[in-house]
């Protein structure tokens, strides 16, 4: 009976040792379903409103496509689409819906007074209008504001930039103004001037690619806003003087020294006319290109 008490003894021991094993084993051990309770990171970062206006042509989707698939890589980003056009198009409806970004898509038809060449004026502003009504709203997040042309080229850093922003911030921009790179100066940190050769006597020498805006300024500063009574090249200067000094500009990309963002243009397409061929074509207007 001795013996068979032992045994009976060691094998509890064995069990209760196993059993602490185990314990031991989940709590060191860092189980795969772990990563899905993780809180999502992104829901903290602000929220980056990119206003694009873009008009009808032959290359609009290729442009819109080409930067919706850039804009599909940026966390907490919100598109507002501004058509120039007296109505909404389904082209650009549908490459907004089939982007699956969070989008607002808006209108408004160009009505240029004689003698000005600014484009975009009108879609900016409207763009403006929504936004500080969309930031009362309790639908609103704090953000930037980044105003993005459709056939730019924009690298994924630029966003990363941009979030860093408490009023203005700037950077450089290649392939702008007649020189491989438009940026501006900085010394100990503040922007001192401006490497520009087109119009270097603007107040913000800058490209439209080459700054964002901390959204909320744009509800203390409920006029701000884009002008056509402003000689053509000084629209940037035009918004930036409401709600910044150049001794408030905050330079990014490591000090201006970095290329993130190019003032890259589509080539208009040349198109054979049909009236032209010895051969006639299979009509192909059924296609949207």
């Amino acid at each position: 009976m001795h013996l068979f008490n032992l045994k009976i003894i060691k094998k509890q021991y064995l069990a209760l040792g196993m059993l602490v094993f185990v314990v031991l084993f989940l709590f060191n051990s860092k189980p795969a379903f772990q990563c899905q309770l993780t809180p999502d990171s992104s829901a903290y970062l602000p929220t980056i409103y990119g206003i694009t206006p873009t008009y009808a042509r032959l290359a609009q989707k290729a442009d819109l496509t080409r930067l919706s698939q850039t804009l599909m890589l940026v966390k907490n980003f919100h598109w507002i689409v501004i058509e120039d056009s007296a109505s909404k198009t389904k082209l650009v409806e549908n490459l907004l819906k089939e982007s699956n970004l969070k989008y607002t898509h808006l209108n408004v038809k160009t009505d240029k007074p004689k003698g000005s060449s600014a484009s975009g004026v009108e879609q900016r502003n409207m763009a403006l209008d929504w936004l500080r009504g969309h930031l009362r709203s309790p639908e609103g997040t704090p953000g930037v504001v980044f105003f993005m042309d459709d056939d730019n080229t924009y690298a994924l850093k630029i966003f990363d930039e941009m979030r860093k922003i408490k009023r203005v911030g700037v950077w450089p921009v290649g392939i702008v103004g007649g020189m491989r790179v438009e940026m501006p100066l900085v010394t100990d940190g503040k922007v001192s001037g401006y490497n520009a050769v087109w119009k270097p006597y603007r107040p913000f020498p800058i490209d439209m690619a080459g700054f964002a805006i901390n959204a909320t300024l744009f509800l203390d500063f409920p006029e701000a806003k884009f002008s056509r009574k402003v000689q053509s090249g000084f629209q940037e200067s035009e918004i930036l003087k409401y709600v910044v000094t150049q001794q408030e500009l905050e330079p990014l990309a490591e000090n201006c020294t970095k290329v993130y963002v190019w003032h890259t243009r589509t080539q208009k397409p040349s198109i054979i006319s049909p009236k032209k061929l010895k051969k006639p074509l299979v009509p192909d207007n059924h296609i949207e290109v």
